[in-house]
């Protein structure tokens, strides 16, 4: 398969500003760029799409370009509820560097950053050079401003557009850069770029736009969130076995489309593990692939061999293989018991709720139901110690098959 021709099996273009592109892409090599806001300091898995296929197009000899929006994310792009909190450049900068360090580890770019070629434009300068190209009527008509013009939208705002065009447009003439790349909801700025390209530069000049689809899973809901919020490639945010248990939990209906998008595997491995998905989806085989890929490429090996072993241990109930980093990773989001000193089973379990009372309690231990650590306690004299603990630290309370409790020793 050629380029273009893999990017539609794998659903990967929503639209095109030229049918040129695919001879374009397929046949030359382009220089193209794709841009974030640092208004966070992490990006997020519904970020990823567009990344990954960024780093499709650098696989195939394309050269990317990583743009910060360092003077774009001082101002905001318009969210079609409200106007964003405007952050400090500090704040920006740092954002910043976090992103570049995650965008590199995807794939290889140059990074620049507008700051650097719009802070020092006056006013003047930029109402005479750029804004005299933009017609009112037609920015008022782009998706994102039209929805704020009842609950209203600032002159701020309402030039984020110009900004963006002005950043296709500089990047065009000092590298080279004929393509631009994001997702679907950009389409309004990536053609206000190539308009701008033209305008300035002529009518003949060759600029493009590709857009990915947002991507949401099958029953319509957003895709990338949890219960706990945002699922982030930032490990500080997100740890390694909080990501992988996002990728591994994907739906049937959901797993061969997010293989196509999200990983490297080629046509006849996807379809082998399509064909696993409908003639034996006990063995999750398809999923197993996909938290595979996903977590090594964005986390690396180490971390997704340690995912794994932290879901072994949880499942199997040998959480004594784990260190306490990795009890904590594995539970993540959960609700620690805290323990300043010794305390009986029996007490332990109604306090951290694993009981309603003592003689439920008493009724899990005698019939085998209770874990401490992965031994199975039938003592009821037995007394939970920080000595015992995991680490010194934690212990892990498991009652029956699936019911985890986490206790803190302080």
């Amino acid at each position: 398969m050629k380029l273009f021709e893999e990017l539609k099996w794998r659903e990967l273009i929503y639209d095109t500003t030229s049918d040129e592109i695919e001879k374009v892409l397929n046949e030359d090599k382009v220089t193209f760029y794709l841009g974030a806001d640092p208004t966070a300091n992490s990006l997020h898995v519904g970020h990823l799409v567009v990344y990954l296929l960024a780093k499709r197009l650098e696989k195939a000899g394309h050269r990317p370009i990583f743009l910060i929006g360092g003077a774009t994310g001082s101002i905001g792009d318009p969210k079609p509820g409200s106007e964003r909190q405007l952050l400090d450049m500090e704040t920006l900068m740092k954002n910043a560097n976090s992103l570049h360090k995650q965008v590199k580890n995807l794939f290889n770019c140059e990074m620049v950053n507008n700051y650097d070629w719009t802070h020092s434009i006056d006013v003047l300068t930029f109402l005479r050079t750029y804004g005299k190209f933009f017609n009112v009527n037609y920015m008022i008509n782009k998706d994102t401003v039209k929805s704020r013009l009842d609950t209203g939208i600032s002159y701020t705002e309402f030039s984020y557009q110009i900004l963006q065009a002005l950043d296709f447009e500089h990047l065009y003439r000092n590298y080279n850069c004929t393509l631009q790349i994001g997702g679907q909801d950009q389409w309004g700025n990536i053609t206000g770029g190539i308009e701008l390209i033209r305008k300035m530069n002529g009518s003949e000049a060759k600029a493009y736009g590709l857009t990915a689809p947002l991507i949401t899973k099958s029953d319509g809901t957003k895709f990338g969130k949890t219960a706990g919020g945002s699922v982030w490639l930032d490990p500080e945010l997100t740890s390694p076995y909080a990501f992988y248990q996002f990728w591994i939990n994907t739906a049937d209906g959901d797993v061969v489309k997010r293989l196509k998008q999200f990983t490297f595997l080629s046509k006849e491995e996807i379809e082998a593990l399509a064909e696993s998905v409908e003639k034996e989806p006990h063995l999750r085989k398809a999923q197993k692939a996909l938290a595979e890929e996903v977590t090594t490429l964005v986390h690396g090996r180490e971390a997704y061999l340690q995912a794994v072993k932290i879901s072994e241990a949880l499942f199997s109930g040998n959480v004594l293989e784990l260190s306490g980093k990795e009890i904590l990773m594995g539970f993540e989001g959960f609700e620690q018991t805290e323990l300043e000193e010794d305390i009986n089973l029996i007490d332990l379990l109604v306090l951290s709720k694993a009981a309603v009372s003592k003689r439920e309690a008493r009724e899990f231990i005698k019939n085998g139901a209770v874990l401490v650590n992965g031994e199975n306690v039938r003592d009821l004299e037995f007394v939970v110690t920080k000595e015992r603990a995991i680490d010194q630290k934690y212990t892990v309370i498991r009652r029956g098959k699936k019911n985890y409790y986490l206790i803190a020793h302080l």
